[in-house]
């Protein structure tokens, strides 16, 4: 029986197996699984710091599936005429855009996460995209499919916000185990 990694509360068992499918779908690969688009190398562990912060801002923010422009707007910018001040604009569009913003936070989808924590002291553009390139990894092995990929995956009807966490933390386990500085690293040469 395949030993379970993690025991959250999603319909995606992530599998001792499932991890050992996508090393050998990344030994497969046409290019090197840890560099980045910069031409740099990655560390598992940078990469898996990526993941855990993606999971962090998720838990924080909440998830949402998808995302889409409201449909109605939530407010209106009063009229003005040649007495309103600057001021007094400049206050209506304000309270105008932080109504619009209350209406619109409803969470972020895990791709709009992954991105957000590109640019902060978790991540930077090329673990951003190796991560999602383990995300693709991962779905590839979950689902027995090489065309498969994180994003449309992770949008599904069906899916969950324990579903994306599971994955997002057999991504972070699968980079401190896999990656470049890790016992068990993949060869980097593609």
């Amino acid at each position: 029986m395949p030993q379970t990694l993690t025991t959250t509360a999603s319909s995606v068992a992530i599998t001792t197996q499932m991890l050992e499918r996508a090393s050998q779908l990344a030994l497969d690969s046409y290019r090197p699984l840890w560099t980045g688009e910069s031409g740099e190398q990655s560390t598992g562990e940078a990469v898996a710091r990526h993941l855990d912060a993606t999971i962090a801002l998720l838990d924080k923010d909440g998830w949402t599936r998808t995302w889409s422009w409201p449909t109605e707007p939530t407010g209106t910018l009063p009229a003005t005429d040649d007495e309103t001040s600057v001021r007094e604009m400049v206050r209506a569009l304000l309270d105008y855009v932080r109504e619009e913003e209350g209406a619109t936070a409803r969470g972020r989808t895990a791709l709009t996460a992954l991105g957000h924590i590109g640019g902060t002291e978790h991540g930077d553009p090329d673990t951003r995209d190796i991560a999602q390139d383990v995300l693709n990894l991962l779905v590839q092995a979950l689902t027995n499919n090489t065309n498969a990929r994180f994003a449309p995956w992770s949008e599904r009807q069906s899916r969950t916000h324990a579903d994306i966490t599971a994955l997002l933390t057999a991504g972070a386990q699968f980079a401190r185990t896999y990656g470049p500085g890790a016992p068990a690293s993949v060869p980097t040469a593609g």
